[in-house]
């Protein structure tokens, strides 16, 4: 899907560069037909770099997606410059009487605190209950799926005795289920987390089905049967150098972390990883987009 950013979005121009189609307001509004409006709800700290990545799977179809962009109010990034979030970014308050097709909440680096001793874990959860009446369908990401499951299933989180860290290969569990159509048997996905959602929990809420998983990073993707709900516990949306950069960066912290699995080339960190995940995340991304929203979603949004 085209996507409608502004143009002096950073986005705007890194994915011109990688001739993905994206448009400006100005061509968007020539157009006589009715947007996919998605709202990303962006708890990441480098803001801009969640965008590109993010924004990069969410193009290239024929249909026009209008994005808004959300921070929280609860706690102000301090990793993206203030006149960024001033220039792109709503606070919930702001578009909280609106409607959307889509909602997306990323993942945030607080997995080991518990849910409510999150800063912002408050403001989250008015924004959660909010997506029940004014989204058609909201996707979870690592740890937002695991705040998700948690606050609508109360199904709890557990730590890891160590960090869930590279590359894994999973399965699909149903072939025939749309968010997972068009995935090979297996196929590969980023883990970056200190803490997991267990099968057996999932298993007790009739309302959830897991549809993919991995045998060594556990539950991967986990829909309501509505698709309204979609929780997916790694990072699809990931470059090729992310992983790397969050190793390099907890090396430098002083933090006792691991080697990505399955990432480098001989184990050897100077050597360029492989992006092996790129074709798989643009099929979850895309069927998302197509089978959980566009095709269900109402034309009226003030229908749902």
């Amino acid at each position: 899907m085209p996507i409608k950013i502004p143009i002096e979005l950073p986005a705007f121009q890194v994915l011109s560069n990688e001739n993905i189609f994206i448009m400006n307001d100005e061509r968007a509004n020539t157009q006589d037909i009715r947007p996919l409006k998605i709202a990303i709800l962006n708890l990441m700290p480098k803001k801009i770099v969640t965008e590109n990545q993010l924004l990069r799977y969410l193009s290239n179809t024929p249909l026009q997606v209008e994005i808004t962009l959300i921070q929280t109010k609860s706690y102000v990034s301090q990793n993206t410059p203030s006149e960024h979030l001033d220039k792109f970014y709503s606070y919930f308050d702001d578009i909280k009487h609106e409607k959307f097709d889509g909602l997306l909440i990323t993942g945030a680096p607080v997995e080991q605190m518990k849910f409510e001793d999150v800063t912002y874990w408050e403001e989250l959860t008015k924004i959660m209950e909010w997506s029940k009446t004014n989204v058609f369908s909201a996707l979870h990401i690592c740890w937002a799926s695991q705040a998700g499951l948690y606050y609508h299933y109360n199904i709890p989180k557990y730590d890891l005795e160590e960090k869930m860290f590279g590359v894994f290969s999973h399965t699909v569990n149903d072939e025939k289920a749309d968010l997972t159509r068009g995935l090979s048997d297996i196929f590969y996905a980023p883990h970056s987390r200190h803490t997991e959602v267990r099968r057996e929990d999932i298993e007790k809420i009739s309302d959830l089905e897991i549809l993919s998983e991995a045998e060594d990073a556990g539950v991967f993707i986990v829909t309501s049967k509505n698709r309204r709900k979609v929780f997916i516990t790694g990072h699809l949306e990931y470059d090729r150098n992310t992983l790397k950069e969050e190793y390099l960066r907890d090396l430098e912290k002083g933090d006792k972390v691991n080697l990505p699995k399955n990432y480098f080339k001989n184990n050897d960190s100077n050597q360029i990883p492989s992006q092996t995940w790129r074709g798989s995340a643009n099929i979850v991304f895309g069927n998302w987009l197509n089978y959980c929203v566009y095709q269900n979603t109402p034309y009226d949004l003030n229908t749902l």
